[in-house]
């Protein structure tokens, strides 16, 4: 690399001016080929509750698209459903100084000792998704998901529409232990108090996943009650209800089935005829913001404590404008 310098001009044998020539040689020299120090690029320590979930895989496809994008390096750990474990793998977050945490909780009952770990180690933390039970997030704590109220009032008003207020309706929950489940739930249960014809002859949990869910439906169809809707807080439920009443020989078009999530599978069963319903969450929306919220508060920046993405409803007529979400 050439390098210009202003010349000087020495007079006899002044040393000083010499040695003065010699440093700025030096400095220009090395400002000039010596590479700016690389920003320190930020860990974050990410633990979701399930790998094996199609909506919390667009949620972590979504972290890690964003994390790359900001240069950050993301640590995915799978809880597989186990408190036990997701608490360890926010201990070693900890113990691996990360420069921040994401929490995708297994079960949101465990949240308070999980803000209380991560304020211990002054190391920022978004749970993501799943809505904290902490009373009061504190500093460097934040939320980023979507008003699980909202969730539970589309669904239940769209079915109660669908059925013109009148038929017995079966609920299929979440994990007990998750707030989303009980209060999208909630959405169900007073949209049949808002209409006296509508009756919710069974309330059970398939946690979340489409195989238990075939079994849940297929006891209550051999028990022979008559069944007008299926009420999912997922569409992963909602597909298993399906695949059951087809196994039956019994026509899914005839039940008005609901979910939530708006995921691809679901969007296809949409398209088909065989989901009458289901509440777009967005994935993509909620892994950028927790992953950008993270980045934030691990650069000394504030967020608020709960960054709200909303939910909309889906439907045969306006299904396709979700395809690509």
């Amino acid at each position: 690399m050439r390098v210009a310098l202003m010349p000087l001009l020495f007079l006899g044998k002044d040393r000083s001016m010499k040695k003065l020539f010699a440093s700025l040689c030096a400095a220009t020299m090395l400002s000039a080929v010596a590479p700016v120090a690389a920003a320190h690029a930020a860990t974050i320590g990410i633990s979701m509750a399930y790998f094996d979930d199609n909506f919390l895989t667009s949620v972590r496809q979504a972290m890690k698209n964003e994390a790359a994008a900001k240069g950050a390096t993301a640590q995915f750990e799978d809880a597989q459903g186990d408190i036990g474990k997701q608490l360890s793998q926010i201990q070693n977050f900890i113990a691996q100084h990360v420069d921040a945490i994401i929490v995708n909780t297994v079960d949101t009952s465990a949240t308070p000792k999980m803000t209380r770990l991560a304020q211990a180690a002054k190391i920022p933390l978004i749970y993501v998704n799943r809505m904290p039970e902490d009373k009061v997030l504190p500093a460097r704590v934040a939320f980023v998901g979507s008003d699980e109220h909202q969730a539970g009032k589309l669904e239940g008003d769209a079915i109660a529409a669908l059925l013109h207020g009148k038929g017995n309706v079966v609920i299929m929950q979440g994990e007990l232990s998750n707030n989303s489940t009980v209060l999208r739930t909630q959405g169900i249960v007073n949209a049949a108090k808002a209409n006296p014809g509508m009756h919710i002859i069974q309330t059970q949990t398939a946690n979340w996943q489409r195989s238990a869910a075939i079994d849940l439906m297929n006891n209550w169809i051999v028990a022979g009650q008559k069944i007008n809707a299926v009420a999912s807080n997922n569409d992963e439920m909602a597909l298993g209800a399906i695949i059951a009443l087809q196994q039956a020989h019994i026509d899914p078009k005839t039940v008005v089935i609901g979910g939530v999530d708006g995921t691809s599978d679901g969007l296809d069963a949409i398209a088909k005829g065989n989901l009458d319903v289901s509440v777009f969450q967005n994935a993509k929306g909620q892994g950028k913001g927790a992953v950008d919220a993270a980045l934030t508060l691990a650069s000394g920046g504030t967020v608020k404590p709960m960054i709200l993405v909303p939910f909309e409803l889906i439907t045969k007529e306006n299904y396709k404008s979700f395809l690509n979400r």
